[in-house]
């Protein structure tokens, strides 16, 4: 699991910034939302333009050398801080495998180009490369071969060489490393709005009723909209070759994208990533309920809660959803001022489950520390 991220002088960040999802409070309510030590889901509000979206994308710049899964390259135009002094960006994950800490590091000058990364494991560095000097080396046992088999002027990650073209020994060390690539590999990051915009997890762009008719779960999305009010008798149906999602009416059957609102087709999308989210590691969606009014908002991050072993992070301007009874203090993030801290770091009150989280975000009281 990711413990915490840290990223400096990449778009409006200018300073670093430091995302710490590893230090959860001793609180004793909802703790099914803390595993290994990490918070497993979590809210990050923060005023337009404060860099909620950039945090997302931040967060998911590894994906972009470290795997081949889809990437929104254009989300990266102006990739540096615009008033930063440093030619590079620098970016600092701290992950957690069955006890065992890995750190990756790296420096980019642009979002395809690598400065330098390194790749820690217990505090041992394993994998040091700098791309200018053109030297490094690795100490994973089983890649002793690559300085052999690679270039130095080599513009591709060794991390991810290592990974696609070492066969490395089976000992523990290996073992957590091949951890730390298969939960980058499920990361994922997706966007509420019609323009379908993902990164990570998989690849492809296939319409979303033809991933939920294919994964055969449209009376589980019918059953999913009738629980948040929206009834529709739908049915799959093939026309012209392709998988659709048809509704009957008493006059005639009508495509359900056609007619159905901009909030129902946004509903349709997450569901379309809902069911394939037990297989991901890290989910990121940004502002998830901008279609939705506060009830559905509340419905779906009930129903994000209950995916198990996966850490999910959603933005939001929504502070009906800031309360005990869904998450708890240490779940909630304010994002202000290029800092990113929790509800319970943000106050010197010992917050309880009988606090209103949200009163108390309103009258001022978490704009301290």
């Amino acid at each position: 699991m990711l413990k915490k991220f840290s990223v400096e002088n990449f778009k409006g960040f200018k300073d670093k910034i430091t995302f710490d999802i590893g230090s959860p409070s001793n609180y004793s309510f909802n703790s099914e939302i803390i595993e290994n030590g990490c918070v497993t889901k979590g809210i990050v509000y923060g005023i337009n333009s404060c860099g909620k979206s950039n945090l997302g994308l931040a967060i998911f710049d590894l994906i972009i050398h470290l795997t081949e899964k889809n990437k929104l390259l254009r989300s990266y135009d102006l990739y540096l801080n615009m008033s930063g002094r440093k030619s590079f960006a620098e970016f600092e994950y701290v992950f957690t495998f069955d006890g065992h800490e890995v750190i990756y590091r790296y420096k980019k000058s642009n979002v395809d180009i690598l400065q330098d990364e390194s790749l820690f494991i217990d505090e041992k560095e394993v994998v040091y490369y700098d791309f200018v000097k053109r030297e490094g080396f690795t100490c994973l046992e089983g890649s002793e071969t690559l300085n052999a088999t690679i270039k130095n002027d080599s513009p591709i990650s060794r991390v991810k060489y290592i990974n696609s073209n070492s066969i490395l020994a089976d000992n523990t060390e290996n073992q957590i490393f091949k951890k730390f690539i298969d939960f980058v590999e499920r990361m994922l990051l997706f966007y509420s709005l019609d323009s379908r915009g993902y990164e990570g997890f998989m690849n492809g762009t296939g319409s979303v009723a033809e991933g939920i008719v294919n994964s055969g779960k449209v009376e589980e999305f019918k059953e999913f909209l009738k629980e948040n009010d929206i009834v529709y008798d739908l049915y799959p149906c093939e026309v012209d070759g392709r998988k659709s999602i048809y509704c009957h009416f008493d006059n005639q059957d009508v495509d359900f994208f056609r007619f159905a609102s901009t909030g129902t087709r946004s509903l349709a999308l997450f569901y379309y990533w809902y069911i394939r989210m037990q297989d991901a590691s890290f989910v990121f969606i940004d502002e998830f309920d901008a279609f939705y009014h506060f009830e559905l908002s509340e419905s779906v991050e009930k129903r994000l809660r209950e995916v198990k072993g996966v850490q999910i992070f959603t933005t939001t301007h929504n502070t009906n959803l800031m309360s005990n009874d869904l998450l708890r203090p240490d779940c909630y993030f304010i994002l202000k001022d290029n800092k990113i801290k929790a509800l319970s770091d943000l106050t010197e009150k010992e917050l309880r489950l009988a606090h209103n989280l949200q009163k108390m975000y309103k009258a001022g009281a978490f704009n301290g520390r």
